[in-house]
């Protein structure tokens, strides 16, 4: 049985409590990925593209205030 199978078991096997638990504590602990990949995306030039896109947006009257 793979990591995944063996996991989904356990995960099935939580009492309610527990998999409240479970799914806060997942919940911070991919967020926290997802922020790490972002900061790895904007510190490698991947979103500058984005920036640039927006600033010329901003700069040709494209946008309006939020």
């Amino acid at each position: 049985m793979s990591d995944i199978g063996k996991l989904e078991d356990q995960v099935k096997k939580l009492s309610a409590k527990e998999l409240a638990e479970f799914r806060a504590w997942f919940a911070e602990f991919d967020a926290q990925a997802w922020d790490r990949q972002i900061e790895a995306d904007s510190t490698g030039g991947k979103l500058d593209h984005l920036i640039q896109e927006s600033a010329a947006e901003y700069k040709s009257g494209k946008s309006r205030p939020l």
